[in-house]
């Protein structure tokens, strides 16, 4: 209470000191400032229109409180005089400490407080009354620009100690507003829903809550009405124009009309088509870049790209800076237009030095050889972007940017100075993954693609899965020689075991390495070429069908007996005639070389060949891409054609052919086409007679044909066979019909006649061979052979996903899948096998997802298979995590 009474009477008496000073003059001898806080004494001064010597009447006091009232830093100010001296006693306004918002998700806090930093208003400065409703309107604009007209901002203002506030925001964001409708008035020549075709914007449809295109939002707005006018434009009508633009809301602020009111005008067609100023070059080379002729239709896009040729060849001859604008005079009375180019070509300009910054790591020739621009020479905007662009697709930068500076004191030079971001090139990394099919995923890697700044490549990787481990090594040179040839090393090892996927049951251990060399034919082509050495083991297990190992196996020694002995033997044994050695016995062949008659049926190809095998190979491909991205591509195409060959002189001779495309086309703003396809063709030649079945094709799951198990399409193999040795022959001496231990003994396989003479159920029974007994009993699907004949094609529309701000790591489509895998050399006793046959095309259908996560590329599809052969293993739901993508 005390203190109150204390600053109650301090007030009284400086109001009557006030007083007292404004009733007589005085001379200033001093100036003291009492009040501040952190408003700097330098401040008040300045703003002060006194100085000390001066002498002060009522009328400067007044004047002097309005001066520092205009300051804005003060709610109050007073001014007296104590012996000479002036002093100005100040209350000074708040600062706003802290600004914090809450309630806002779709419009984030960075983009609101930078909105309330447009309007002037941000942390640390001076709090006024004002302040709240210019917080208020700052922040409404911003969610009406987003159609949200129901939003809300209430505030709350906290004091602090200090002289300071805090501001608290609460925001109602409200439901954004939704297009109803939306009219265009005025035009005669287009078909409103011709033009409405143009509007990003849109009423709500069918697919609306995915696009959010009904969502009123002023931005979008004025794009769509910049199409507009483009379009009149660009089919002759010069005199068009948007008389009025209404945007009226329904009175709940949940649903919003357009109205536009346009002018078509006359359609203008061009009467004349002239140079002005300094073309620089020969005028027939500018002309064939002028897009717009006599008597035809004018068009502003025409006129803007023939603008653009003209400078791009200006700039490519060495005119850096030149400008050229296209001006249309109308003639309103016969509809007519005359076009000017003007050009103003500038100084030709030559490089005098091309620079490079921020390099801290990457050595200068490496940056130096990918240069298209050459010192000495005319600059050349083409051949400096290109530069540009060359570096950026090294992966050695963060950013690239170029500048052209023209030299001081010399008008016809530039220096080109480009200024990167390096980042880091090489990486050390452990992954862990799962695929529904090859089990838990593990990898670990070093890549290095700067090794020591010169660009070249080392990498050392080692993974393994439920179905293979392997160690890699490679060592690539780009610029193995200085015209950009490559050359590459690479070692490696991998163990398989193929039962695992679907295939066939049988291992290899291969052991390889490879020189590669690579050769670019172009910016977007490239020839590759390697040679190398491949050791291979193939391990066959009880499951391998016998197309890869005949079985059944048979004992050193084991002899047979004919169909017909055989049944006349059980007959004999119904009659009481026991068996006696007096059939005639043959010996079961131990080898193929020895199995003339080819009583145990076709040899498998490791009976032929063995099981391990030395080759040397070659390989050629041309690439060709034109993709926008190398992962998620949206835009461009790819061409792959491969050629493998096992060289004459391997143990194995044969050859591999291979080609894929893809191409990605627009259909609407937000919707892709993406169409692919693979073929591929293998065969033997020279002394191997047949493809091996480790260099098949395969098809199904991912990649392939979605919506079937990985591998599981197309032929299969022949299970594999047990012996089957039914015949029992003895010396029965006294006829009891018991072996005796005196009485020699054997059983014997018998060798098939006639398979309608009979034979025991659960055996196979095949003219000419031996009978065999069922082997291990396996599914249909885990005997997949594979072919040498491989066709897949996929049809996606891709869309874009709704919620998801940044679409660059997301790519979800609908689907279409159709392929198989045929076989122009089909054994007799394979299961599924056919020769090219559209009609056996297995073919699906579904919805695809693939997110580039932090973890790794995750993919994911349900499908349903549309048509389907006989002993195709459909799976509708596949997924893969963190495998190489």
């Amino acid at each position: 209470m005390t203190h109150v009474v204390t600053r109650l009477i301090g007030l009284i008496a400086v109001l009557a000191f006030s007083t007292l000073v404004q009733a007589q003059s005085f001379r200033v001898n001093d100036i003291r400032v009492e009040g501040l806080q952190r408003v700097s004494a330098g401040t008040v001064f300045s703003a002060l229109p006194v100085r000390v010597g001066d002498t002060l009447t009522d009328v400067d006091i007044q004047n002097a409180i309005r001066e520092l009232f205009k300051v804005g830093l003060f709610t109050d100010v007073s001014i007296g005089q104590d012996a000479g001296v002036l002093v100005l006693v100040v209350k000074e306004r708040p600062a706003i400490n802290e600004i914090l918002i809450e309630g806002n998700k779709v419009i984030k806090t960075d983009q609101l407080m930078e909105s309330l930093t447009d309007s002037g208003l941000s942390e640390g400065q001076i709090y006024q009354s004002a302040t709240l409703n210019m917080i208020s309107q700052a922040l409404e604009r911003e969610y009406i620009g987003q159609g949200r007209y129901g939003a809300s901002v209430d505030l709350e203002v906290e004091d602090l100690p200090r002289n300071q506030v805090k501001v608290l925001v609460k925001v109602d964001e409200g439901e954004t507003a939704r297009i109803k409708k939306i009219n265009i008035i005025g035009n005669e020549a287009f078909a409103t829903e011709e033009l409405l075709d143009l509007f990003e914007l849109q009423t709500t449809g069918w697919f609306s809550w995915i696009m959010g295109d009904d969502k009123y939002n002023k931005e979008k707005l004025t794009g769509d009405i910049e199409r507009i006018e483009s379009y009149y434009l660009d089919r002759g009508y010069l005199a068009f124009s948007l008389d009025s633009t209404q945007v009226s809301l329904s009175p709940d602020k949940s649903k919003v009309y357009l109205t536009l009111n346009i002018t078509e005008g006359d359609i203008y067609t061009v009467s004349d088509v002239n140079l002005a100023g300094d073309p620089a070059i020969d005028e027939r080379l500018i002309r064939r870049m002028i897009l717009m002729r006599e008597d035809q239709t004018f068009s502003q896009a025409l006129m803007t790209r023939s603008s653009e040729y003209i400078t791009n060849r200006l700039g490519n001859e060495g005119f850096t800076f030149a400008e050229v604008e296209g001006i249309p005079e109308r003639n309103d009375e016969d509809k007519t237009v005359k076009v000017t180019f003007f050009i103003d070509p500038k100084k030709r300009a030559y490089v005098r030095r091309i620079n490079f910054r921020g390099n801290t790591t990457t050595q200068d020739e490496v940056l130096r050889r990918e240069m298209r621009q050459m010192e000495g020479g005319a600059a050349s905007t083409s051949q400096i972007e290109h530069s540009k662009v060359r570096l950026e697709r090294l992966g050695f930068f963060k950013e690239v940017n170029v500048d052209t500076v023209e030299v001081p004191g010399v008008p016809d030079q530039v220096d080109v100075d480009f200024t990167v971001e390096e980042q880091p090139s090489g990486s050390m990394g452990l992954q862990i993954g799962y695929a529904d099919l090859s089990g838990l995923l593990l990898s670990g890697s070093i890549q290095q693609n700067n090794w020591f700044g010169t660009g070249k490549q080392v990498g050392i990787s080692a993974s393994h899965s439920a179905y293979q481990t392997s160690y890699n090594f490679n060592y690539n040179d780009p610029y193995f020689t200085p015209d950009g040839v490559s050359r590459g090393i690479s070692l490696y090892y991998q163990s398989s075991d193929y039962a695992q996927i679907n295939i066939a049951g049988y291992s290899t251990n291969i052991l390889g390495g490879a020189v590669q060399f690579g050769y670019p034919i172009s910016e977007i082509e490239r020839l590759s070429f390697d040679v190398g050495f491949r050791n291979l083991e193939v391990i066959p297990n009880s499951y391998s069908v016998r197309e890869i190992f005949n079985t059944p196996l048979y004992a050193t020694g084991s002899e047979y007996i004919t169909q017909s002995d055989w049944l006349d033997l059980i007959e004999g044994k119904t009659t009481g005639d026991y068996p006696t050695l007096d059939y005639d016995t043959m010996p079961v062949p131990t080898s193929f070389d020895d199995d003339i008659d080819g009583i145990r049926g076709e040899p498998g190809f490791l009976d032929v060949h063995g099981t391990e095998f030395h080759n040397f190979t070659t390989n050629f491909s041309w690439a060709k891409s034109t993709l926008n991205r190398g992962i998620l591509a949206t835009r461009g195409s790819s061409q792959q054609l491969r050629a493998e060959f096992s060289l004459p002189g391997s143990d194995l001779e044969y050859y591999k052919l291979t080609y894929s495309a893809q191409f990605f086309q627009p259909l609407t703003r937000h919707l892709t086409l993406r169409l692919r396809g693979n073929i591929g063709w293998a065969d033997s030649y020279g002394k191997t007679e047949e493809l091996p079945f480790f260099e098949h094709f395969y098809a199904g799951g991912f990649g392939s044909v979605r919506g079937f198990e990985r591998n599981s399409l197309g032929p299969r193999g022949t299970y594999a066979e047990s012996s089957y040795m039914p015949a029992m022959l003895w010396d029965d001496i006294n006829g009891d019909g018991v072996v005796d231990d005196n009485e020699e003994y054997g059983n014997y396989a018998v060798l098939c006649e006639d398979p309608t003479l009979g034979y025991a159920s659960g055996t196979t029974c095949r003219p000419g061979q031996l009978i065999t007994g069922a082997g291990g009993v396996i599914d249909e699907e885990t005997r997949s052979f594979g072919g040498n004949f491989l066709v897949e094609t996929t049809a996606e529309v891709i869309f874009p996903l709704p919620f998801i701000e940044d679409q660059r790591t997301f790519q979800a489509a609908f689907f279409i899948d159709a392929g198989n895998v045929f076989d122009t050399n089909c054994a007799s006793t394979q299961l599924n096998c056919y020769d090219f046959d559209v009609k056996k095309l297995s073919i699906s259908a579904g919805l695809g997802l693939t997110w580039i996560s932090t973890f790794g590329p995750m993919t994911f599809s349900i499908s349903d298979a549309l048509q389907k052969n006989e002993y195709d293993d459909e799976k509708s739901f596949n997924f893969t995590l963190g495998q190489t993508f």
